[in-house]
């Protein structure tokens, strides 16, 4: 039997876990919060369920799919496409394919031209053809250059693309990497967009259910100082050492699976990615009487980004509010010197410019998130560069979207990669 220390509790680190002891290994995992989960947590605050920033799962990605019981999450999904707004006006664009209740709206849609439409369809198409894996193979290039390779017009790329990848890459210029863009456009046709109905904790919550089963020791509020490879210079084998505030452990390998700056430190692994993206989530109440007539669209600002999106999260997922309330949540890009208040004012003013009919006078500020690491930066060519899972020296091993790409499909994959790597190197 092999004993493995596992350093980080988030879902790459859940992951690796399970996996090992899933395969006979004893597994001791480490986290340095007082709950699991990583950059995927949920609070509750006053009756509302807050997720950390907004978040969402592509249940098409493969490793979601192998990794996690969907049906036991009680996912609530987002219908597709978005609502683009601007002062005075809102329009509807969808995917009429999956979505054909709004297939007359998106079709009269004056934001986006019907050549674009037609060609939305046509990389649909192309992407459904296209294996995951070649996705990340051969030439880059930002979004924005992709896009205009493929003949989109400005207003496409301004009006929809702009706000709406700005959500997922935090990052409205475009200048990230297309293959992120073709990855996650071809997940939003393959599958749904959803939260589960107890937060998006209740992912690696279940993760953490499902290592303890398997035998996994987790030790919570234990934070680790120091992962030192005892093998010598002609020998990968001779295990490891890792050291907490309070104990000293010995094991034959490890699994480094912390944020990527600790998982620097901790391995001397200079190609670990720690230049950083990050935003401002809001997360904010209105009353149930309050109809923003969106169909649980997400809202995308189309005319500038304060703020870039705003969601109304319950709409989708009634169970992220209390009786009588809705709970939206708005998302502000990279770091903002303005305090919460000021911020919330911003969005209570967008939503009135929107929505000129309604008041929002009663808008209530629940709760903000302020992400310093929401992502690690993904400009073209960004894969060819990441650290391989067994960068470190002697029996240690890295797992995390970092080793991958920076989503939930990049950190889960992450963690089957790794501890797949432990077993292969403990046989030869």
């Amino acid at each position: 039997m092999t004993e493995v220390a596992v350093v980080g509790g988030g879902l790459a680190g859940l992951v690796a876990a399970r996996t090992l002891a899933d395969r006979g290994d004893d597994v001791t995992l480490f986290e340095r919060r007082e709950e699991v989960g990583g950059r995927v947590r949920s609070r509750r605050v006053d009756g509302f369920t807050l997720d950390r920033g907004f978040q969402v799962l592509f249940t098409a990605y493969p490793a979601v799919e192998r990794e996690l019981d969907l049906s036991a999450l009680d996912l609530r999904t987002f219908p597709p496409g978005a609502t683009l707004c601007r002062p005075g006006e809102r329009s509807t664009l969808s995917d009429p394919l999956r979505d054909p209740k709004a297939a007359t709206a998106t079709l009269f849609n004056h934001e986006i031209t019907l050549r674009d439409k037609l060609r939305v369809l046509r990389l649909r198409r192309d992407l459904a053809r296209t294996s995951p894996a070649d996705i990340f193979a051969g030439a880059d290039a930002s979004i924005e250059a992709y896009l205009r390779e493929r003949g989109f017009s400005r207003g496409f790329v301004e009006n929809f693309a702009a706000p709406f990848y700005g959500g997922i890459t935090l990052d409205r210029s475009l200048s990230t990497s297309r293959a992120v863009f073709e990855y996650t456009f071809k997940m939003l046709g393959a599958g749904a967009t959803a939260v589960p109905a107890a937060g998006m904790g209740a992912i690696p919550a279940q993760l953490a259910a499902g290592a303890r089963e398997s035998g996994v020791v987790i030790e919570l509020a234990t934070p680790v100082e120091a992962v030192t490879s005892e093998h010598a210079d002609d020998s990968p084998s001779g295990g490891v050492v890792v050291e907490t505030p309070g104990e000293t452990v010995t094991a034959d390998a490890a699994v480094v699976a912390a944020d990527p700056s600790t998982a620097r430190d901790l391995t001397d692994v200079d190609a670990i990615p720690t230049d950083a993206r990050s935003c401002v989530t809001q997360h904010l109440a209105v009353p149930d009487a309050q109809e923003l007539r969106s169909g649980a669209r997400l809202l995308l600002n189309a005319e500038d980004d304060r703020p870039n999106q705003v969601a109304p999260v319950s709409a989708a997922a009634p169970e992220y509010a209390p009786d009588g309330r809705q709970l939206l949540s708005a998302t502000f890009l990279g770091r903002q010197d303005a305090d919460d208040d000021a911020l919330a004012a911003e969005v209570r003013e967008a939503l009135a410019s929107w929505f000129p009919e309604n008041q929002f006078a009663e808008l209530e500020l629940v709760g903000t998130d302020r992400v310093e690491f929401a992502q690690f930066d993904q400009p073209p060519g960004f894969y060819d560069r990441l650290p391989a899972v067994d960068a470190p020296d002697g029996p240690v091993y890295l797992a995390g979207d970092y080793t991958q790409w920076s989503s939930i499909q990049g950190a889960l994959e992450s963690g089957r990669e790794a501890a797949l790597a432990v077993h292969e190197n403990a046989s030869r």
